[in-house]
C-alpha cells in the first residue's frame, strides 16, 4: 500500500510538470515533448567529431554491420514464418505469453521481465548504444547531428539523438544505411559481450557439494512421505554425509522393500523420515539397491551448461530463460532473477550475483533489441535498410515506383506476423 501510494504521488507530480511545460514551455533548447513523454536535450554534441579520425575503420564497421542487418533481417522473417505455421499446426491453447503487455520488453510491465536494478541499467545501456551509433555513424558521413537526450515518463525510458533531416535525406544510400545500421550492430555486439563476460564469470561460482534435494518423484517413498522440499539430508541410518554420493554409498547397501532413516534439514530444522525403499524407475536405468525417489540440485551441471551456451544456439536459449516453463529453465532463472537457489553456491566476491544479472540482461535486452530493430518494417532501422536497398535495385531497373508499395506491404507482413503469433490461440480457443 505504501509503494502505491508513492507510485500515486509521482504520477500527480509528473502530470503536473508535464502541465507546466505544455503551458509556459519553459526552456524549450533544453526541454521538449513527444507526446506524455518529456525529453530533456542538449545540442552539445560536439564530441561526436572526435570519431571522424577513425572513419575509415568506422565505415567499414558500418558496412559490416548492414551486412549483418541483411542476414538477421532474413533469419527473423523465418522464424516469423516458421512459428506462425507452428502456430497453425498446433493451434496452441492461450498462455501467459501471448497476453498483450507480453509483445514488448517493458520491465515491470511484461511479466517475465522484472523492474529491477539489471533491467532498467540494460534497458537504457541497449537504447544509449543504440543511438550513439546512429549519431557517431551520422558524423563520419559527414551528416549533422542537431541534440541528444534523454526520455522521461516518470522515470528514464530511453535516449535519442536527433540528426539533421535535411542532411540525411541529401545523403547517398550506403551512408544512410551505414547509419541505420550502426544501432543494430553495436546492441548485437554489446549482447555479445555481456554473455561472453557472464559465461566467463559464471564459472568462479562454486556450487555446494551437499546433498540439496530439490525434487521428489511422485508415487515414491518420499514424496508418500511428504519430504519437504528444499531440504538437505544431514543423516542417513545415523550416519552424517556431506555429498550426494556419501547417499549413494549406503544406499547402495539397500534393497528394494528395505526401510532407511533419513534426516532431512528443512530451513535449518531436522527431521528424520522413514523411507521404504523402492525400484529405480526404468528410465534411470537398472539398478539392485533401492531408490527413495529424490532427486539433487546440480549446481556444477547448470554451470556447465551456462558455460557451454556462448554458441549460435546457445545464445537462443539463453534469450529463451525469462519464459522457459521447463525445469532447466527454471534452474537456469539463477542467470537474471533473484532466487534463493544462489544459496547453493558460494560467491567468489560481494555482488557477484548482482554482476551476473546485471550481464544477463545487458545481453538479453540489447540481443533483442537488435533482432526486433534488424525486421524489415518500417519505421525500425531494418526496415529503412531494406527500403534503401529496394529502391537501388528497383532504380536499377526503372521500376523505383514500386519501391514504397513493396516496402508498405512487407511492413504491413511483417505487423501481420507478429499479432497472428500473438493472437490465433485466442482465436483457436474463442
Amino acid at each position: 500500500m505504501e509503494w502505491f501510494l508513492i507510485l500515486l504521488g509521482c504520477i500527480a507530480i509528473y502530470v503536473l510538470f508535464l502541465a507546466y511545460i505544455r503551458t509556459y514551455n519553459p526552456y524549450p533548447r533544453y526541454i521538449t515533448l513527444y507526446g506524455p513523454i518529456i525529453g530533456l536535450k542538449t545540442e552539445n554534441v560536439g564530441f561526436f567529431d572526435y570519431f571522424r579520425r577513425y572513419s575509415g575503420f568506422l565505415r567499414i564497421y558500418g558496412t559490416i554491420g548492414v551486412a549483418m542487418v541483411i542476414i538477421v533481417s532474413i533469419a527473423m522473417v523465418i522464424m516469423l514464418l516458421l512459428s506462425v505455421n507452428l502456430t497453425l499446426e498446433l493451434k496452441p491453447e492461450p498462455t501467459s505469453l501471448h497476453k498483450p503487455q507480453n509483445i514488448f520488453l517493458i520491465p515491470g510491465v511484461n511479466e517475465f521481465v522484472p523492474s529491477t536494478f539489471a533491467v532498467w541499467f540494460a534497458f537504457i545501456l541497449t537504447l544509449v548504444v543504440h543511438e550513439f551509433g546512429h549519431a557517431i555513424l551520422c558524423r563520419v558521413e559527414q551528416i549533422a547531428v542537431k541534440s541528444m537526450g534523454v526520455l522521461f515518463l516518470i522515470i528514464p525510458i530511453g535516449a535519442f539523438v536527433e540528426p539533421d533531416e535535411e542532411g540525411v535525406k541529401k545523403a547517398s544510400p550506403w551512408p544512410r544505411m551505414r547509419m541505420y545500421g550502426a544501432g543494430i550492430i553495436n546492441n548485437i555486439i554489446i549482447g555479445l559481450i555481456s554473455f561472453g563476460l557472464m559465461v566467463s564469470l559464471i564459472g568462479l561460482a562454486v556450487p555446494t557439494q551437499e546433498p540439496v534435494v530439490v525434487g521428489l518423484y511422485q508415487n515414491y517413498s518420499a514424496a508418500q512421505a511428504d519430504v519437504p522440499t528444499p531440504s538437505i539430508i544431514r543423516t542417513v541410518n545415523g550416519e552424517t554425509v556431506q555429498t550426494s554420493k556419501d547417499v549413494s554409498d549406503i544406499l547402495n547397501t539397500t534393497r528394494p522393500g528395505d526401510a532407511v532413516l533419513v534426516g532431512f534439514d528443512h530451513k535449518g530444522e531436522v527431521r528424520d523420515y522413514s523411507l521404504n525403499v523402492s525400484p529405480w524407475p526404468e528410465a534411470l536405468g537398472e539398478h539392485e539397491s533401492g531408490f527413495m525417489g529424490v532427486y539433487y540440485y546440480n549446481g556444477q551441471g547448470i554451470i556447465d551448461t551456462v558455460r557451454s551456451m556462448f554458441s549460435p544456439i546457445g545464445i537462443f536459449m539463453l534469450l529463451s530463460v525469462p519464459f522457459n516453463p521447463t525445469m532447466e529453465g527454471q534452474y537456469l532463472r539463477i542467470l537474471g532473477f533473484d532466487v534463493s537457489d544462489t544459496e547453493y553456491y558460494s560467491a567468489p566476491f560481494p555482488g557477484y550475483w548482482e554482476l551476473i544479472h546485471l550481464l544477463f540482461w545487458s545481453g538479453f535486452i540489447n540481443f533483442a533489441a537488435g533482432l526486433f530493430n534488424a525486421l524489415p518494417m518500417i519505421p525500425l532501422d531494418g526496415g529503412f535498410i531494406f527500403k534503401e536497398g529496394t529502391e537501388r535495385i528497383l532504380a536499377r531497373r526503372g521500376l523505383s515506383k514500386y519501391a514504397d508499395h513493396i516496402v508498405g506491404f512487407v511492413s504491413t507482413g511483417m505487423i501481420v506476423l507478429m499479432v497472428a503469433i500473438f493472437a490465433l490461440p485466442y482465436l483457436f480457443h474463442l
